[in-house]
C-alpha cells in the first residue's frame, strides 16, 4: 500500500505545490463547468434524476474548487491557513445540499412523477468522467497532503466522488437503456445522495480535526483529534 508523502516544510517546495493546486483547481473548474452544462441539459431532456443529480454535483464541484481557488489566491501562507475553516465548511455544506435535492428528486421519480427516457449523451459523459476525474483527484490529493492542506485534500475527495458518481450513473443509465429497468435511474440517484452525505460528513470532520493535524501535528492536536473520533491516519491528512 502506497504511503502518503510527508508534509513539506521547504518554502520553495510549498510554493511549487501551491501553484500546482491552483492549476489543478482551474482544470477542475473548467471541466466541471462543461460537465454540468451537458449533464443538466441531457438530464432535463431525459427526465433523469441521476443525470440531473450528476450535473448538480458538477455545479457544486465548481463551487468547491472556487472556494479552494479563493483560499490559495492568498500569497501569504498564514492567510491561506486562516481561510481553511471557511473552505471546509463550504465544501461540507455543498455536499449536504446536493444530497437533499437529489434524494427528493429520486423519490419523486420512484413515485411515478416522471418517466425516464434514454440518454446517449449522458452515457458518453459518464464514461468520459470515469477517465478524467481520477487523474485530477489523485494529483490534487497528493499535492494537498504534502502541503498539509486539509481543504485541498477535501476538495480532491469531492473530485474523486465524481468518479464514483460517474460509475453509478453509467450503470443506472445502461440498465435503463439495455434492460428497460426504469427504476435503476432513481436508485442510482439515491446512491449518489448517500455518498454525498458521507463525503459531507468527512469534510466537516476535517474542519475540526484533520486540518489541525495536517497543518501542525503536535501531541496536543493529536489528542484533540482522538477526542472527536478522527484518529491518525485520518482520511483528509493521512
Amino acid at each position: 500500500m502506497a504511503t502518503a508523502p510527508a508534509r513539506s516544510d521547504d518554502p520553495t517546495r510549498q510554493e511549487t505545490l501551491t501553484r500546482r493546486i491552483r492549476l489543478l483547481v482551474a482544470a477542475t473548474i473548467s471541466y466541471n463547468a462543461v460537465e454540468a452544462a451537458v449533464a443538466l441539459t441531457a438530464g432535463t431532456a431525459a427526465s433523469s434524476a441521476a443525470l440531473v443529480g450528476f450535473g448538480l454535483d458538477s455545479v457544486i464541484e465548481v463551487s468547491s474548487a472556487a472556494a479552494i481557488a479563493w483560499q490559495f489566491s492568498a500569497a501569504d501562507q498564514a492567510v491561506r491557513q486562516a481561510r481553511e475553516r471557511t473552505a471546509l465548511r463550504l465544501i461540507a455544506f455543498s455536499f449536504f445540499a446536493l444530497a437533499a435535492y437529489v434524494a427528493t428528486d429520486a423519490i419523486r421519480a420512484l413515485a411515478g412523477a416522471a418517466e425516464t427516457r434514454h440518454s446517449p449523451a449522458g452515457i458518453l459523459l459518464a464514461a468520459l468522467s470515469l477517465i478524467v476525474m481520477p487523474v485530477l483527484s489523485t494529483a490534487q490529493r497528493r499535492a494537498g497532503r504534502e502541503l498539509g492542506s486539509a481543504s485541498a485534500v477535501a476538495d480532491s475527495r469531492q473530485t474523486l466522488l465524481c468518479t464514483y458518481l460517474s460509475a453509478v450513473l453509467l450503470v443506472g443509465l445502461l440498465a435503463d437503456t439495455l434492460l428497460g429497468w426504469t427504476w435503476a435511474d432513481p436508485v442510482a440517484a439515491l446512491a449518489i445522495a448517500a455518498v454525498a452525505v458521507k463525503e459531507g460528513r468527512a469534510a466537516w470532520r476535517g474542519e475540526n480535526c484533520c486540518a489541525a493535524l495536517a497543518i501542525s501535528p503536535t501531541p496536543h492536536t493529536e489528542k484533540a483529534a482522538d477526542a472527536c473520533g478522527c484518529t491518525p491516519p485520518c482520511d483528509c491528512c493521512a
